[in-house]
C-alpha cells in the first residue's frame, strides 16, 4: 500500500498530471517557435542554440510510446486510491495497448501498400499507352511514384527483371507476399499474358486497376458501416469509468470500496474480467465482419 495521506494524494496526482503535460508540450516548443518565425518572415534569425535538455527529451519521447500512458494512469490511481492494484493493472495494460497500436500501425501500412499497388497499375498503364515497351514502362512507372510503388523490398528485383528480360511475373509474385500487395498477383498475370501471349497490357492493367479500386472502396464502405458498432462498443466499455466518477461525485468513495475491501476486490476482478471479455468479443465480431 502506498503510504500517502488523504488530502495530500490529490496534490500528488495533480503534480504528476502537470509534469506529464509539460513533458509532452516541451517537444512542440521548437516547432512552434519555428512556425512563428516563418510566418513573420524571419526564419533565418532563429537562434542556433537550444536548451540542453531538449535532445534528451527528444530521445526519451522517441523511445517511450503511447502505451506507457497505462502505467502513468495506474500510478496516478495508485496514489489517489492508496493501493498498488491500479499500478499493477497499468503495468499489465502496457503490452496489451502496445499490441493494439502495433496492429493498427500494420493495418495502416497494409492499406497504404494496397493504394500504392493500385497507383502502380495506373502509372504502368499510362506508360504503355505512351508507347513504351513493358520492360521500359516498369522502371518509368516506379520512378514516377517517388518510391511508393508497393513493391517493397522486392522493388530492385522487379526492376532488374524488367530491364534485363528476366522473369518479371515471378518477381511480382514474390513481392505480393507483403501484406496489402496481393494486387501484384493480378499484375503478374497481366504481364504474363501480355508479354508471352501478345495480349494488350494497357487494357489488362486498366481492368485490374478498376477491380482493385472497387475492392478498396467496398472495404472502406464496410469500415464506415462498422464504425457505429465500434463506437457503441467503446461507449459501453467506458461506462464503468463514468460510474466511478459519478460515485466519487456523490461522495460514495468507490475507489476505497474496490481497492480496500474483500467484496470490492472480488467485484473489481469480476468486472475487469467481464470488461476484457466484452471488448475482446466486440473486436472479434468487427474483425470477422471486416474479413468478409
Amino acid at each position: 500500500m502506498v503510504a500517502v495521506g488523504g488530502p495530500i494524494a490529490p496534490v500528488y496526482a495533480a503534480a504528476l498530471c502537470v509534469g506529464a503535460a509539460a513533458w509532452l508540450s516541451v517537444g512542440h516548443d521548437r516547432e512552434l517557435r519555428r512556425a512563428r518565425l516563418v510566418l513573420a518572415g524571419a526564419a533565418e534569425q532563429e537562434p542556433a542554440s537550444e536548451p540542453p535538455w531538449e535532445p534528451w527529451l527528444a530521445r526519451v519521447r522517441g523511445r517511450v510510446g503511447p502505451e506507457w500512458w497505462c502505467l502513468a494512469v495506474g500510478l496516478v490511481l495508485a496514489v489517489v486510491g492508496e493501493s498498488l492494484l491500479p499500478l499493477a493493472a497499468g503495468a499489465l495494460g502496457v503490452p496489451l495497448l502496445k499490441r493494439v497500436l502495433s496492429g493498427r500501425r500494420r493495418r495502416k501500412e497494409k492499406e497504404a501498400r494496397a493504394d500504392a499497388v493500385i497507383a502502380l497499375c495506373g502509372a504502368l498503364a499510362a506508360e504503355v499507352r505512351a508507347g513504351r515497351q513493358p520492360g521500359e514502362a516498369m522502371p518509368a512507372a516506379v520512378r514516377s511514384m517517388d518510391g511508393e510503388s508497393g513493391l517493397g523490398a522486392a522493388e530492385a528485383a522487379v526492376l532488374a527483371a524488367a530491364r534485363f528480360g528476366g522473369d518479371v511475373p515471378r518477381a511480382l509474385r514474390e513481392a505480393s507476399a507483403e501484406p496489402g500487395a496481393e494486387g501484384l498477383l493480378g499484375l503478374a498475370a497481366c504481364w504474363r499474358v501480355a508479354v508471352d501471349q501478345g495480349g494488350g497490357l494497357a487494357a489488362g492493367l486498366a481492368r485490374l486497376e478498376g477491380a482493385l479500386r472497387a475492392e478498396r472502396d467496398q472495404r472502406a464502405d464496410l469500415r464506415v458501416r462498422l464504425s457505429t458498432a465500434r463506437s457503441t462498443a467503446v461507449l459501453l466499455a467506458g461506462l464503468p469509468v463514468v460510474g466511478l466518477l459519478m460515485g466519487t461525485g456523490l461522495g460514495a468513495d468507490p475507489l476505497r470500496v474496490l481497492l480496500h475491501t474483500p467484496a470490492g476486490n472480488g467485484c473489481l476482478m469480476v468486472g475487469a474480467a467481464l470488461e476484457g471479455a466484452g471488448i475482446w468479443w466486440a473486436a472479434r465480431i468487427v474483425r470477422g465482419a471486416e474479413g468478409l
